[in-house]
């Protein structure tokens, strides 16, 4: 691991005493451990807060091969499940132990065609494999998996994320220190506040903001700045399923301060005769979402019509 560029790898925990994960669902993972048997899992929790990397964790403590499949990959979803899948599965392991298969993202398959063909999987290669689902939302997982799966949500309650807040930003210190990052402490706190629970998200951070050797205050005003680009560009292209995907990964935050960032800065990435028509639509949702009942199909709706009504330079 220590060769691993990136830092998401380089210090991934790899068991799950390392994992930084409330006591009760760290438990529920050493009692797999204990028994020497893996069920299988649908993993539940917003982005970055360590489903996969428990998985995988769990899978070394137990010795089983294992293989990563990422779901939102569609396209190619389903010839991956007649060969690579398939051919994973119906084999015996070499070490003796379980074969297991982790789908990320499991939420961004197609519930009408590939969702049914894994229930069928999970059931034809029982005896020797077991499947592993990480999702951030378990109400896009067809209820027959659910029925096939231990389901474990990785809710957190405030002393939980008061807790694993100051455990986290003892982990940055410590990258940082192995890294020869100087940093300043306030500003690891800032970006640990900002992103958190997405654990992945801040130590992506570090590393991109760390190349200069320091991160200082210009960290978080370069954040603020910067944190809405990705999503302006997915809508200059046209390109809803990752727009979509950005909101759903982004839906922790306050949707009434999204409407403003994004209102702020489209008046930079508009053609001026569009920036009327962008101030109408941005209005009028973010009136419409005081009664939504889905504040999150609320604002996608909204850039939806941006995408569609306006002209981007």
């Amino acid at each position: 691991m220590m060769n691993e560029f990136l830092f998401v790898e380089k210090y991934r925990p790899q068991t799950i005493e390392d994992t930084i994960l409330p006591e009760g669902i760290k438990n529920t993972f050493r009692e797999f451990v204990k028994q020497g048997e893996i069920p299988n899992l649908m993993l539940c929790g917003s982005a970055g807060v360590g489903k996969t990397t428990i998985a995988k964790a769990l899978c070394n403590e137990l010795g089983a091969d294992f293989i990563v499949i990422n779901g939102s990959d569609e396209g190619r979803l389903i010839d991956t499940l007649r060969t690579k899948i398939k051919n994973f599965a119906s084999t015996v392991s070499l070490s003796g132990g379980s074969k297991v298969v982790i789908l990320d993202e499991a939420d961004y398959i197609s519930a009408d065609s590939v969702q049914p063909a894994l229930r069928n999987f999970i059931e034809e290669f029982s005896s020797n494999c077991r499947f592993i689902f990480t999702c951030n939302y378990k109400n896009r997982i067809i209820k027959p998996l659910h029925s096939r799966t231990t389901v474990i949500d990785f809710k957190l309650t405030p002393s939980d994320k008061q807790q694993l807040a100051g455990i986290f930003l003892s982990r940055l210190k410590q990258i940082c220190d192995n890294e020869s990052i100087k940093y300043d402490e306030k500003v690891l706190v800032e970006l640990i506040l900002k992103f958190f629970p997405d654990f992945r998200r801040c130590i992506n951070e570090v590393q991109r903001y760390g190349v200069s050797g320091v991160i200082d205050t210009g960290l978080i005003a370069t954040l603020a700045e910067e944190k809405l680009t990705p999503l302006i560009d997915m809508m200059k292209d046209k390109n809803w399923t990752s727009m979509r995907k950005w909101v759903a990964q982004n839906s922790d935050n306050d949707f009434d301060t999204l409407f403003r960032k994004v209102f702020n800065t489209l008046e930079q990435r508009l053609e001026p005769s569009s920036i009327p028509a962008s101030v109408l639509i941005i209005a009028d949702y973010q009136y419409k979402s005081a009664f939504a009942m889905d504040s999150e199909i609320n604002f996608v709706a909204c850039l939806t019509e941006i995408m569609s009504e306006c002209k981007f330079k």
